[in-house]
């Protein structure tokens, strides 16, 4: 222990040895903190967290030099979700020592990992976001984001105790119980926790439910791929495209010169050997009329020629065009145009474009059609949330028609609920319905069975 006025060692008497100042307060408090820091140790053991952080501070109110303690503090914020104010223990604890102190490996382990720091920005945007949704009576979608922020990050105290307190508003208690026990795991003597626990359980007792009676494994999981709605990615890889494009320009070349250059002189040269025999004809009709029915079937043959060149030039014709209007889509497809792209390759005759032509026009079908959607989605969810539930009905059934199971079955999930609003209960019945077969989401799973059996009980029956 250091002299707190010279820097010197201290020994067992109440006065430093160098400037004989009085220590002995100095070391009470510094007894005091290590004390408080052993007993935080050993709450932590036994994983009541929250009285661990509590004695953790207080200790550090007494010495903030305590940097076993600080990081011991850093330690427990990061097992409970609260990466932030880990991090903050962590740079403070090595600003205070630089040498020898374990806060700058916990430090370098989290910055070494970019997968780790972009984990736990997306957990602190997305339970912000839910923050926000909840203000904004959004509850639906606080729900479905809390469980995206539980996913990424399981050990997050503060989400499962918000999702707890959502599910609680909507009645929905056993779910609540539920996923207050998994925050019990983690921290299992927090006072919001068993506070919110104990109303649960007095609920479900004066409903008659069973409690449940062992530890349930944690089944609140997002299944899902994409972050907050995600545009589809790109083509990455435009070699190909840009092969059968090259291929393409070259066949439309090719094209335009037999319509301009070729087509023309074989119109020309049919013309004159017509217009020859027709005139050796009428000089040779008295030879008799074997010669006369010999050169009428030349000018037949002829005249087949010159028809068979026209229909040829207007087919070549045609062609080029179609091949130009699927260069247009291309290059507004290129400027991320999509909504514009996919309207001009619906006007685009498929039947005129060779095997090249129809697998750029298959890639690009394909990229549109996944982008408009999510666009279309997007669209639909904002006019829900303004409560324009005709409009949002609109938007969801041109994306449940083109994929029933977009979104693992939520754009069913919301154009059921959006009906039911309008009061369509036949129609709301049937996306129900629908919900149940395409998604495996076990909420939405649970919410359209009870909503199905209420309608059914109600009297009303899918609509065809």
């Amino acid at each position: 222990m250091k002299c707190y006025y010279c820097g010197g060692s201290l020994d067992f008497t109440d006065t430093c040895p160098d400037c004989e100042a009085n220590v002995r307060v100095w070391k009470k408090i510094h007894i005091l903190s290590d004390r408080l820091y052993n007993e935080g140790l050993e709450k932590a053991r036994v994983r009541d967290l929250s009285g661990a952080i509590e004695a953790l501070q207080l200790s550090l109110r007494y010495n903030k030099l305590n940097v076993e303690a600080r990081n011991l503090l850093g330690l427990i914020w990061y097992e409970m979700g609260e990466t932030v104010n880990a991090l903050s223990e962590w740079v403070i604890s090595k600003s205070l020592c630089p040498e020898e102190n374990r806060a700058a490996e916990y430090l370098a382990d989290a910055q070494n990992s970019a997968s780790q720091l972009e984990n736990m920005n997306q957990t602190v945007k997305k339970f912000n976001q839910s923050l926000t949704y909840c203000q904004d009576g959004n509850y639906d979608l606080a729900i479905i984001q809390l469980k995206k922020v539980i996913a990424l990050n399981p050990k997050m105290v503060k989400a499962h105790q918000l999702l707890a307190l959502l599910y609680m508003r909507e009645d929905r208690h056993d779910l609540a119980f539920r996923t207050l026990r998994q925050a019990e795991k983690i921290d299992t003597n927090n006072t919001a926790t068993m506070r919110y626990k104990q109303e649960c359980r007095e609920h479900l007792k004066a409903n008659g439910k069973l409690k449940p009676s062992k530890e349930d494994e944690d089944t609140v999981t997002y299944q899902s791929g994409n972050d907050i709605i995600i545009r589809p990615a790109k083509l990455t890889d435009n070699s190909a495209v840009r092969t059968v494009v090259s291929m393409l320009m070259g066949a439309a070349i090719g094209v335009a010169v037999v319509c301009f250059l070729v087509i023309p002189g074989v119109r020309q040269k049919a013309n004159a050997n017509a217009s020859s025999q027709l005139v050796e004809a009428n000089q040779t009709i008295s030879a008799g009329e074997q010669s006369i029915s010999s050169l009428e079937e030349e000018i037949e043959s002829l005249t087949q020629q010159l028809t068979e060149a026209e229909s040829a030039t207007d087919a070549a014709e045609e062609q080029v065009a179609i091949y130009q209007q699927l260069l247009d889509v291309y290059a507004v497809y290129a400027q991320d145009d999509y909504s514009t792209a996919a309207e001009m390759l619906a006007e685009i005759d498929t039947e005129q474009l060779d095997e090249d032509g129809q697998q750029l026009y298959d890639d690009m079908y394909s990229a549109m059609q996944s982008s408009v959607l999510d666009d279309t989605w997007q669209e639909g969810l904002v006019l829900y949330m303004d409560k324009d539930y005709e409009g949002a009905v609109e938007k969801f059934l041109t994306v449940a028609e083109a994929d029933p199971s977009y979104e693992d079955g939520e754009v069913d999930f919301y154009l059921a609920f959006a009906y039911n609003y309008l009061e369509d209960y036949e129609n709301a019945l049937k996306w129900f319905q629908i919900t149940l077969e395409n998604t495996t989401d076990s909420e939405m799973t649970s919410t359209s069975t009870s909503m199905s059996e209420d309608l059914i009980a109600r009297g009303y029956s899918a609509a065809e």
